[in-house]
């Protein structure tokens, strides 16, 4: 039977591809650039890590919430000019996030920049989506997830340099000139916006997901300690936001043009993605969190040093990325999903024994060899979950995939501080003692944990690329080697 070749990356998605970059970098990064800037924030604004968690779980929260809407919003204003509004919102709560006068100003600033850093992400990846195609997807997602899977690594070398030089409200500061350039690079390069209509807006579903979710998330934050776990609040708070979860998912069901369109999980590549994608946030953003605060409460690390232990996780990661795409469009993604979460596994185990001082070394490969796990699994899974979804429902598609992937992220955050919040009241040691370094460690083994978690579904991911035609979610389906890619991109 004769090889199909598949199409190149020709100059013109290239070119699209690093205009949408240009303005997603901005938003990349911030998810990590934070994470060094959290304990000059705790001193500052005298915070616990309780409270100092809702610095980086607000931001990533709100990208969740605000996900949903962008098709939406970019069918009924435009693409190009919804993509304008996004990085401008984002700028300005950027701005505002470095002026907060306290804890709880910082987090609500967080809010407005999220609002505007949720839209970027979703639609570069429907755009690129669409403009590439399935048989080209596995590569221009490598495009996206060169910045994506390095955001974890350049934003706190990046962040500890500011803060050492300029203080962390300059890590804040930064993203206006990044984002004015994104602005006039839109506004010259990407194609006018084509006829608007009047999309429907599930207005059920948006009073019941984001409520939900939002309701579910402060109750996981209010496990501080015993108290906290078994308040009627809490439980209140939890069981609120499962019911409103659940009532979403019946209406989901039910209704033509739901918020997310939850029939999508139909797709068994989509379904296992979805739940690996969920559990590589938590063992991304997670670490994250622990790390910079350990290494600076240990061991006294500046935040300039910190930046520079987290940046070996890099080196693994690029090599990753560099093979990662052409190898899930050959082989499929179940091998280098298993093959990435050994070696996430096996990078992992020696922060669980951080009470035993190892050497910085050992834990400056381990982080090398964790990298290139998270780097394969990233790109493999997300270029995964496409496989057997048609063209038409590429953006409902991309919409689910980011929303699954930022609630991991901040749940993984949230659920981290109160693991370690748990323990550090129980610790009556001076900071840097082997208590303080022991409740870091076995926060790890739950790091560990969700990890290994990761083999379940990756069991179920499709091999080598599926022969079965594209899901039918209604409509005729396109075949599987055919590629949709409108004569004009998706823009026009």
């Amino acid at each position: 039977m004769p090889t199909i070749k598949s199409p190149g990356l020709d100059r013109g998605l290239i070119v699209l591809a690093a205009v949408l970059l240009a303005g997603a970098v901005a938003s990349l990064l911030d998810t990590t650039i934070v994470s060094v800037a959290l304990e000059s924030i705790a001193r500052d604004f005298d915070a616990s890590e309780n409270s100092l968690q809702w610095v980086s779980t607000a931001y990533l929260l709100t990208l969740a919430l605000v996900t949903p809407l962008v098709g939406w919003t970019a069918d009924r204003f435009g693409a190009r000019p919804m993509w304008m509004f996004s990085i401008a919102l984002f700028m300005l709560g950027s701005a505002l996030c470095g002026t907060a006068w306290s804890i709880t100003s910082l987090v609500v600033f967080r809010i407005v920049k999220g609002i505007g850093g949720g839209m970027i992400l979703p639609l570069c990846q429907a755009i690129l989506a669409q403009a590439a195609g399935p048989q080209r997807f596995g590569r221009v997602m490598s495009l996206i997830a060169l910045p994506a899977q390095l955001a974890p690594i350049v934003g706190p070398v990046l962040g500890g340099f500011i803060i050492d030089q300029l203080g962390w409200r300059w890590i804040f500061f930064v993203n206006v000139p990044i984002c004015i350039v994104a602005l006039v690079l839109a506004w010259r390069m990407l194609p006018a916006p084509g006829g608007r209509h009047d999309a429907p807006v599930d207005r059920i579903g948006l009073l019941l997901l984001p409520t939900g979710l939002g309701l579910l998330v402060y109750g996981f934050s209010r496990f501080h300690d015993t108290a906290g776990l078994f308040s009627p609040v809490t439980m209140l708070v939890l069981f609120a936001g499962i019911a409103l979860l659940g009532a979403f998912a019946v209406h989901a069901l039910r209704t033509a043009n739901p918020l997310l369109d939850l029939r999508l999980f139909s797709s068994r590549a989509l379904s296992a993605s979805s739940m690996l994608i969920f559990l590589h946030g938590m063992a991304v953003y997670g670490p994250l969190f622990l790390l910079p605060l350990f290494y600076a409460r240990t061991r006294g690390y500046d935040a300039g040093t910190i930046g520079w232990l987290l940046a070996p996780q890099g080196l693994g990661t690029m090599l990753a990325i560099a093979f990662a795409g052409a190898l899930a469009d050959r082989y499929g993604s179940r091998p280098l999903v298993l093959w990435g979460t050994v070696a996430t596994a096996l990078g992992t185990v020696a922060f669980t024994q951080l009470s035993a001082a190892p050497d910085t070394i050992l834990l400056s490969v381990s982080l090398s060899v964790r990298g290139l796990g998270l780097g394969f699994v990233g790109v493999a899974i997300t270029a995964g979950a496409y496989r057997d979804i048609p063209v038409t429902a590429i953006a409902r598609a991309t919409g689910m995939i980011s929303v699954v992937q930022r609630l991991g992220a901040s749940f993984g955050t949230a659920v981290i501080a109160i693991i370690l919040a748990i323990q550090l009241p129980n610790t009556s040691a001076s900071p840097g003692t082997r208590d303080i370094a022991s409740a870091y460690g076995n926060s790890f083994w739950w790091m560990l944990t969700f990890t290994l978690i990761s083999f379940i579904p990756a069991a179920l991911l499709p091999g080598p690329r599926s022969k079965r035609p594209p899901l039918r979610l209604g409509g005729t389906a396109q075949p599987a080697d055919t590629d949709p890619t409108p004569e004009h991109g998706p823009l026009a």
